[in-house]
């Protein structure tokens, strides 16, 4: 048993310093996740907040932090469309942490090994391609155009329509987050505490200052972030946005809730996963646990205006690479986002929309960068083509869509294996009189009838046909019959069938006999 983690305050000194790290690369990924996520920006940091305190307490998880994750952020933009209002929205949030709450008591932690990761890693790469295109409008300080139907007429109007202020706020942050990544910057010890989200920001609100003494490149009021202030709204309790639950019984609410639900637990698994191997202590987090934190975090979340919350890996990783040891660390980050939220509003109001498209390319272009297409790739078609498929459907249609496909096509994929690897049958020598041997694998399942059925039917005629069944430990039923038929027939294609390691499986059968 691990310790450190019986004093919650027993590593403070290693736990403060990684929040405040924490923090910082925190801040502007809330604000940009809940602008990728056409969500108020106070949204964000509220899941941010809850993410820190409320998940990071009943967490199980020594050094996973939480928040709103880049992941969910083009579900919440279609189903904030979808459902009509943002109100309506936040009720679909509490009860996709209803859902999630339920996950972890029925111990269904397991969940995410039961999805192929050709989907997993589509299904990141498309929200990836997703956030990219979705940017260009703040990047190119363009705004929303009137009446385009899609993604691509909404790019194409941005490009003719670019505002200059914004279009150099945008071009400078990538570039201070491209260089941020070298090698050079990151041999420097201030790297480590400085990440490059914060440095574009923190240029962005410089740049939106001196821009405003230069009228062609002065950043307008949609070109710039809005966040509410206890004193703008006539005080603390009207700052946030509470769930409308009239329209509790709209199907389409627990369709938004089941998947956030299922793909905030699949990020959640998956940034467990790679957290708990990057833990210098090793130590494994508790899977059914950390669903039933993210859906308790799900539901405050929703019950006060937030964004929905899963474990991130960004924020994690950041967390260890710091130095944090247990879980102070991210319920402290949480902490400092809320009195900065508090405190401090209006600094956060001269950051620009574009800064935070800047950080979201990056973001999108982390989930989708080519060296995932060219592994998937080396994978061979089984694999690749489900992860293309899940990538362009959720492109052009949508998240469940891509996401059923892709999985449809892993499960064909995963027939047509079983179809041609059940058994072992030597044809080879049967017109030289020799005997045909089929050795059934370990397992043969209802799957495998239709290959079977195949391989018998080809069988030459007049043949000695042995049916090796000693290393098996399974058969479906539907087989077993499969083999009674043809062993009942077969002597009207003179065929001579000998069975052996069946005894375990024709107790209750007349029909498959061993001739000798």
């Amino acid at each position: 048993m691990d310790k450190s983690n019986n004093n919650l305050f027993s590593n403070f000194k290693n736990d403060f310093p990684a929040s405040i790290v924490v923090f910082l690369v925190a801040l502007p990924l809330c604000l940009a996740i809940a602008a990728a996520s056409d969500a108020p920006l106070f949204s964000g940091l509220i899941a941010g907040v809850i993410g820190g305190i409320i998940v990071g307490i009943i967490s199980g998880s020594a050094l996973g932090v939480s928040g709103p994750a880049a992941g969910l952020a083009s579900i919440v933009a279609a189903s904030i469309h979808e459902l009509g209002s943002f109100e309506i929205f936040l009720v679909a949030v509490v009860v996709s942490g209803v859902i999630q709450i339920i996950l972890g008591v029925i111990k269904a932690g397991v969940i995410g090994y039961y999805f192929p990761s050709s989907v997993i890693k589509g299904m990141l790469a498309g929200i990836g391609i997703t956030i990219f295109l979705k940017q260009f409008e703040h990047g190119l300080g363009s705004g929303k155009a009137e009446g385009v139907t899609n993604v691509f007429e909404q790019i194409a109007w941005s490009f003719v329509n670019p505002h200059i202020g914004p279009v150099i706020v945008c071009l400078v942050s990538i570039f201070i987050l491209w260089i941020w990544q070298k090698e050079f910057i990151q041999k420097q010890s201030f790297s480590k505490i400085i990440q490059g989200p914060l440095v574009v920001v923190l240029l962005g609100i410089v740049m939106s200052l001196v821009f405003q003494q230069i009228p062609s490149l002065t950043l307008a009021e949609i070109h710039i972030v809005s966040i509410p202030s206890i004193k703008s709204v006539g005080g603390f309790t009207k700052l946030f946005t509470l769930p409308d639950f009239s329209d509790i019984t709209n199907p389409a609410i627990y369709v938004t809730a089941g998947t956030i639900a299922i793909v905030g637990s699949l990020e959640t698994l998956l940034s467990v996963e790679a957290t708990d191997k990057m833990d210098p202590q090793k130590r494994i987090t508790p899977t059914n646990k950390e669903l039933i934190a993210q859906g308790a975090g799900n539901i405050a979340s929703g019950l006060i205006g937030g964004l929905p919350v899963t474990q991130v890996i960004i924020r994690s990783s950041t967390n260890i690479m710091s130095g944090g040891k247990s879980k102070l660390s991210a319920i402290l980050h949480g902490i400092f986002l809320a009195v900065c939220v508090l405190a401090i509003p209006g600094v956060l109001n001269l950051i620009p929309m574009a800064s935070l498209a800047a950080i979201l390319f990056f973001v999108g272009y982390k989930l989708t960068r080519p060296e995932i297409y060219k592994q998937m790739f080396r994978q061979g078609v089984g694999q690749f083509f489900p992860f293309i498929l899940t990538i362009v459907m959720i492109v052009f249609t949508n998240l469940l869509v891509g996401i059923g496909l892709g999985l449809a096509i892993a499960f064909i994929h995963i027939l047509w294996e079983n179809f041609k690897t059940p058994y072992h049958t030597e044809l080879e020598g049967a017109d030289q009189g020799k005997p045909v041997t089929m050795v059934l694998s370990e397992q043969v399942t209802f799957l495998n009838k239709a290959s079977i059925i195949h391989t018998l039917d080809e069988l030459p005629d007049g043949i000695l046909f042995i049916i090796d069944a000693n290393k098996t430990k399974m058969m479906h039923p539907d087989v077993l019959e499969v083999f009674e038929d043809f062993i009942f027939n077969a002597k009207t294609r003179d065929i001579r069938v000998e069975t052996t390691g069946f005894e375990s499986w024709t107790e209750d059968s007349n029909n498959l006999t061993t001739e000798k």
